[in-house]
């Protein structure tokens, strides 16, 4: 039979429900900001005319 690290079990034990919802929420964080950095990048991209149009022609320049 294997020897198993007691003082290892227990600190496993006792801080693990401490540090997995610590990292949840910490992951669901740090998945908004970049998701909203990549939205906002989106929009930008959207938005940006991607080359100067030339507005100021008339109609019968066309």
């Amino acid at each position: 039979m294997r020897n198993f690290r007691l003082y290892m079990i227990f600190q496993w034990v006792f801080f693990l429900p401490i540090i997995l919802p610590l990292c949840i929420i910490f992951g669901a964080l740090r998945g908004i900001v970049q998701m909203i950095e990549r939205v906002m990048e989106q929009i930008i991209l959207d938005v940006s005319p991607s080359e100067p149009q030339n507005t100021t022609r008339t109609l019968t320049e066309r």
